[in-house]
């Protein structure tokens, strides 16, 4: 019979065990050896069964064995030892709190107290499944390095009751998914609690005078709190409980409701965390993407309900202290909600105190050409909202700019303020034991923790040492390692599928520990092209059976729910591996998660991805791969197009712009004119024909450069060259792709001047957020008759020398502004065939007088030097300038003269 309830009992340690109980609710044991290592001798078949989880163990390891342990000296000891460590790292001194000091000295000026970290989802452990992806991923090892720095981080979120799919194959090989219940109480987490012991909880007014409560959940993440919003309370309605039922289920008023709860509720769960706890206050708030966007929204309401501000002055103060990171190279990867469902949810009894619906849908407004104005957009919202923003690689900043230039009308897209910094991954959680073990002999155990956390090109370089015979020893107990498990899987699977143990003796035989393996796993959208190694199945049968240089490929992935061509994509795979000729060599693992992951990347000798370039935002699996020695072979986009450097793996060629002609460098390949929106195609390629190019390119490579150099043995028998890469690819991209010194560049470029811009405009009860609203209302209204009237540059000769000057003198209208509200700029530079400037320099001109005169009009002057040869341009043009602006760029105002193409009066808000 059914149970009409079910709840979960704890396990009351004996005493001696208490501090079992705290290690297991800090999530830093799953990152941390030396933990996991002490919850495995708890009991190794009940640690194994409960997949590797230490809440779960507890719950479930014998009493008798718990009581033996607690009378068990060495244990005790082990677990003192572990006990005093965590303490140690959690009050010891990190990077963060040295370099406070350090810039108190040099500069007197402070860090941000903390910052408040926003994602809809959050990739900690297989043991807490609040994840799907990337993003997810990205956002787990940004709060573990943040730990791991000290960083007075805070992680905001939702507990989904199902989290995202597990993932099994029907016999035909059809993605099916299904939705365990998670149990808060079998989960690393601590429900918050009032004083009087009641659940902490916030709510949300909705239409018709309805309310969305939710209780908080902790997650602690070492150092890092991590708050967890969770719908499923007994106040709620039956609709209400299940908006954190499921990641990325739904529809759009399922997923409004989410992205309401994470932003709104999730600053009313910061401030309730920072009250029960004393924790600092954040400076600054961090939305992961544009589904946390109503963030800002709240905090403009609590300005205007709890501090008195007028609300224009309230929206300068957010946007001093909020960061952006956009991860979506695509606008269909955008959340847009249709104008009216928005506008039921912030009118009426729903409306925020403060902040006027029409206010709040200006926000997410699509202004642009070619914008859509039923639709609100939670990325034009997020980049509103912030002052400061960012892609995710280089390419992706790029990429963002033209993407999101509309925004910016007038402004070159190099000119957007949306800057980048590249993702990284938390080295602890990714490396294989055995990687770290062997270059701690190299270095030293302390110095290699160091490498991993903070980085440091001196240590990692110093692993070169290491033997020949070390490192390829060490590929191959990696390689057998996931020969194991990949087997183990594939029998699951099967099982799972409706095969008996009869008819999978094959399983045994399956892939071979000595042969060339390769590694495909992602997400399942069809950018990312999982099937484009089978767009031509003999090549591969080919090189899949070559009897000297054989090679073996791993796959992994799941297609979203509702995505049935990401489905067939999997059921195309899972057939061609299918093949009793080929499944010994190629093979699909489904319910791919962080565990498999964390399997994957060590035991692949190459990691191969395919995106339509430019559409990976960073890529990050490769990274994690490279920090075990793994080989990237990947088309140079996201990361893998800033660091590929001609040594560290190899370039699949792309067939738009420079066209196919062999491997690329890093300077090599094309697709600046890419329609970022599209699947393929541009440059007028057929898709299916440039997936065809693209894939003989993948088949070329891998047979006439990987496996040659993979098999290519000298005459002790190691192949030579291919360790060399790894060496290479260790001490060349291990401190680059690291989560610490991406974390540590979001403090010195973003987070620190955020802090100091909210500081400044907070500061005497938000006088200067006041003062720049009024600046910036004054200056719009006026912008309109903002003009270039005149340029001359007297004086000049007919044939300019190279070192040689142009005086100019520009006359300007400013409308009522003074020279101190503008800048009056000359760009010059390259000119190309259509006389456009390229790579222009900028000079500031002077005023001839401190104020207009009685028409409003300012003489400004200043000389052009000539310090290029060839075809040379310039113009001028007229930008607000203030100095509580973040860039230039920032309001989208300029002015140019009337003959320049271009001449735009947008408006930023």
């Amino acid at each position: 019979m059914k149970a009409i309830r079910r709840v979960t009992v704890r396990t009351v340690l004996p005493e001696p065990l208490h501090a079992l109980g705290e290690l297991a609710l800090n999530l830093r044991w799953s990152w941390h050896p030396e933990t996991r290592e002490l919850f495995r001798s708890v009991d190794p078949e009940v640690w194994s069964a409960t997949g590797e989880d230490p809440v779960r163990l507890l719950g479930e390891v014998p009493p008798q064995r718990l009581l033996a342990l607690a009378a068990d000296r060495r244990f005790l000891r082990r677990l003192q030892d572990a006990a005093d460590d965590l303490r140690d790292y959690l009050l010891g001194e990190r990077w963060y709190q040295r370099a406070q000091q350090d810039r108190l000295q040099q500069e007197g000026t402070e860090l941000p107290s903390a910052i408040a970290y926003f994602s809809p989802e959050f990739g900690i452990t297989a043991a807490l499944p609040q994840y799907s992806g990337g993003l997810g991923i990205l956002a787990g090892d940004h709060l573990k390095s943040a730990s791991d720095l000290g960083v007075p981080v805070i992680g905001v979120g939702l507990l989904y009751r199902h989290g995202y799919f597990r993932q099994s194959l029907s016999r035909d090989g059809w993605q099916q998914e299904r939705y365990p219940v998670l149990d808060p109480d079998e989960l690393a987490v601590s429900l918050v609690r009032e004083p009087d012991g009641s659940p902490c909880t916030v709510s949300l007014a909705l239409p018709g005078g309805s309310r969305l409560t939710a209780q908080l959940w902790r997650a602690q993440v070492g150092r890092v709190p991590l708050l967890l919003l969770d719908s499923d309370v007994d106040s709620n309605a039956a609709t209400e409980r299940d908006v954190t039922d499921r990641l990325y289920g739904g529809g759009s008023g399922h997923r409004l409701l989410q992205e309401m709860l994470l932003g709104i509720g999730g600053v009313r769960a910061v401030r309730a965390y920072c009250r029960l706890t004393g924790h600092p206050a954040p400076e600054v708030f961090h939305t992961n993407e544009g589904h946390a966007g109503f963030l800002g929204v709240e905090r403009i309401r609590e300005l205007v309900a709890d501090r008195g501000l007028e609300t224009g002055a309230a929206l300068e103060a957010v946007r001093a202290g909020t960061v952006f990171t956009t991860h979506t190279p695509v606008p269909a990867g955008i959340d847009r909600f249709d104008r009216e469902l928005v506008r039921r949810h912030f009118s009426g009894d729903a409306a925020l105190e403060g902040v006027p619906v029409e206010e709040v849908l200006a926000l997410g407004e699509e202004t642009w050409e070619g914008g859509d104005p039923e639709l609100f957009n939670m990325a034009a919202m997020g980049l509103r909202l912030a002052q400061r923003a960012n892609g995710v690689s280089t390419l992706h900043g790029k990429v963002s700019r033209a993407m999101f230039g509309g925004l910016w009308p007038g402004f070159d897209p190099e000119e957007v303020p949306i800057t980048s910094i590249t993702n990284g991954v938390h080295a602890p959680t990714w490396i294989d034991p055995a990687v770290v073990r062997l270059g701690a002999r190299e270095i030293g155990a302390e110095r290699a923790e160091e490498a991993m956390v903070v980085g440091g090109e001196r240590s990692w370089r110093e692993i070169e040492g290491i033997h020949d015979e070390d490192v390829w020893r060490l590929r191959g107990r990696l390689r057998a390692q996931l020969v194991e498990e990949a087997r183990r899987r594939l029998r699951v699977s099967w099982h799972q599928r409706g095969a008996g143990d009869a008819e999978l003796g094959w399983i045994d035989s399956a892939l071979d520990p000595e042969v060339l393996t390769i590694g495909f796993a992602r997400r399942v959208p069809s950018y990312k092209r999982l099937t484009l190694m089978l767009r031509d199945p003999a090549r591969l049968r080919k090189l899949l059976l070559h009897p000297e240089r054989p090679v073996q490929i791993v796959v992994a992935g799941k297609a979203h729910p509702a995505d049935d061509g990401g489905k067939r994509l999997i059921q195309e795979m899972v057939r061609f591996a299918d093949d009793p000729e080929l499944r010994h060599r190629i093979v699909f693992l489904p319910d791919y998660d962080m565990d498999m992951a964390s399997r994957l990347y060590p035991g692949c000798d190459v990691w191969l991805n395919n995106p339509l370039r430019p559409l990976e935002a960073c890529g990050t699996s490769g990274m994690k791969a490279a920090l075990n020695g793994c080989l990237n072979l990947s088309v140079l986009d996201g990361w893998w197009d800033e660091w590929f450097d001609g040594q560290n793996g190899w370039a699949i060629p792309t067939a738009e712009g420079t066209g196919l002609g062999g491997a690329l460098g890093p300077d090599g390949a094309g697709g600046n004119g890419i329609d970022v929106g599209s699947a393929g195609g541009e440059d007028g390629l057929d898709p299916e024909r440039r997936d065809d190019l693209e894939a003989a390119a993948l088949y070329d490579l891998v047979e006439d450069q990987v496996a040659r150099r993979f098999y290519d043995r000298g005459a002790d028998g190691l192949p030579g060259r291919w360790i060399e890469m790894v060496r290479h690819t260790l001490v060349t991209l291990g401190p680059k792709v690291l989560a610490g010194r991406m974390v540590r560049e979001y403090v010195d470029r973003l987070y620190a001047p955020a802090a100091r811009s909210q500081r400044a405009l907070a500061a005497e009860r938000y006088a200067g957020a006041g003062e720049l609203a009024a600046w910036k209302a004054r200056v719009r209204a006026a912008w309109p008759g903002v003009r270039v009237d005149h340029v001359e540059s007297a004086g000049g000769s007919d044939s300019p020398e190279l070192g040689s000057s142009l005086p100019l003198r520009v006359r300007v209208s400013l409308a009522g502004l003074t020279p101190g509200d503008v800048d009056v700029q000359v760009v010059a530079g390259r000119v190309d065939e259509s006389d456009r400037i390229k790579d222009g320099a900028v000079v500031s001109l002077k005023p001839a007088a401190e104020r207009p005169d009685l028409d409003g009009r300012c003489l400004y002057e200043g000389p052009l030097e000539l310090n290029r040869t060839g075809p040379f341009g310039y113009t001028v043009r007229i930008l607000p300038s203030h100095p509580a602006l973040a860039s230039p760029a920032e309001l989208g105002l300029v002015a140019f003269p009337p003959e320049t193409e271009g001449m735009s009066e947008g408006v930023l808000r």
